[in-house]
């Protein structure tokens, strides 16, 4: 099993977005799709492809398509964060909350990338910890 990245910062998502042309933010987001799969695995859910999403459901839906799977990630990382015991208020009410809410005064939607990219570090932390713990005999 290998180890999953914890290292995620808004900063830095912005900058590469910027130089990248937008694809920085678009793999990232990939990974991170693809990565709450491998850490919440056993909640019986599967988070879409966020480049499925992109490409091809948020064209068909106008952008609803966009705002039920950060819904949806949202709620499932925050169910993950409290199974884990991992001491950090997140959930589908801070994609609403920060990133819907907040964009009506300009700097939620930053505050909510830092807190989403923040849950995803330290779910992968402790996934990370799980997976090199030795097995007890």
């Amino acid at each position: 099993m290998r180890q999953l990245r914890t290292n995620r910062g808004l900063l830095k998502y912005i900058i590469l977005g910027i130089i990248t042309l937008g694809i920085y933010p678009l793999v990232v987001m990939y990974h991170i799709s693809e990565e709450i799969n491998i850490v919440a695995a056993k909640d019986g859910k599967k988070t879409m492809n966020f480049l499925l999403l992109v490409f091809i459901f948020t064209p068909i839906t106008l952008g609803i398509a966009d705002l039920v799977w950060f819904h949806r990630i949202c709620k499932r990382m925050g169910a993950e964060i409290d199974k884990r015991g991992i001491s950090y208020g997140f959930g589908a009410g801070t994609f609403w909350g920060w990133n819907i809410l907040g964009a009506l005064i300009g700097i939620g939607p930053l505050v909510f990338f830092h807190k989403f990219f923040k849950a995803m570090n330290l779910l992968n932390e402790s996934y990370n910890k799980e997976i090199s713990a030795p097995a007890e005999a």
